[in-house]
């Protein structure tokens, strides 16, 4: 696994521990459904970054950003997709998270 990737300094955003919490459940639904196979997370200064891998050698199929500046605009969550394309955003985490139900989601390839 990629682990966790952390820059040095006190102005760094990064998940709160219910926050990851509730990342890493849905992350394990994937990699128990086979979807996925590995995980990175970044703190950077203007936001925090969860992106899922299918495999170690490619790029993220999904990335969940944490973006406090955002908040009081659209929210401070986003899901993106590998292009950059915003699937979902919103103020709250819960809501974003519910776009990896089995019933909505699906990987093809």
């Amino acid at each position: 696994m990629r682990g966790i990737s952390v820059s040095a300094g006190e102005n760094t955003v990064m998940f709160a521990r219910p926050e990851l919490d509730a990342i890493l459940r849905t992350y394990g639904r994937l990699v128990a459904s086979g979807d996925c196979k590995d995980y990175a997370i970044d703190g950077l200064s203007d936001r925090a970054v969860f992106s899922i891998f299918r495999r170690t050698s490619e790029f993220p199929l999904y990335r969940i950003e944490k973006t406090p500046a955002n908040a009081k605009k659209q929210g401070a969550w986003k899901l993106l997709a590998p292009g950059g394309t915003i699937l979902k955003r919103g103020r709250e985490l819960e809501p974003l998270l519910r776009f990896f139900d089995k019933k909505r989601f699906q990987i093809v390839g």
